[in-house]
């Protein structure tokens, strides 16, 4: 399944793209400070990448309740979907950029480098988590 993961930051969107079990880095949009703007940049990414689904991240607070920044990804997820013509689902992104600034930290790239890349490489965590827990192959003899 070619899938897209959304990570929705307040400056840039960081995308990743599967097509199959395994997601990788694709893209970072820089917000334009106009929302529609922004989707259709991500619209033209879901058709170059011909996605059958795009997986925005929801920024769960710890306790797994929705604060003030799930609650934005919430509707900014909505409007993305009125967007787009594939479905749009949202998933659980706690931690995922904070994950992926240690990982970058370890490659041993510098704040700016890792500023340029932590977006879709986030992204890339979230989608791979979707994958594993929504996508996964069926049991052999089954």
């Amino acid at each position: 399944m070619r899938a897209i993961g959304v990570d929705l930051g307040s400056k840039r969107i960081g995308i990743a793209l599967s097509s199959g079990s395994l997601a990788t880095p694709y893209e970072v949009v820089a917000r334009s400070g106009d929302r529609r703007r922004d989707h259709a940049a991500i619209a033209a990414l879901v058709a170059e990448a011909e996605a059958e689904v795009v997986v925005v991240g929801m920024p769960l607070s710890l306790d797994g309740s929705m604060g003030p920044a799930a609650r934005a990804a919430a509707a900014e997820a909505a409007e993305l979907a009125a967007a787009l013509a594939v479905p749009v689902e949202t998933y659980d992104e706690r931690l995922t950029t904070v994950t992926a600034d240690r990982q970058l930290m370890e490659q041993g790239l510098d704040a700016v480098a890792r500023r340029r890349v932590v977006d879709k490489v986030a992204a890339s965590i979230l989608l791979q988590a979707w994958l594993d827990t929504h996508h996964r192959p069926p049991a052999e003899g089954n």
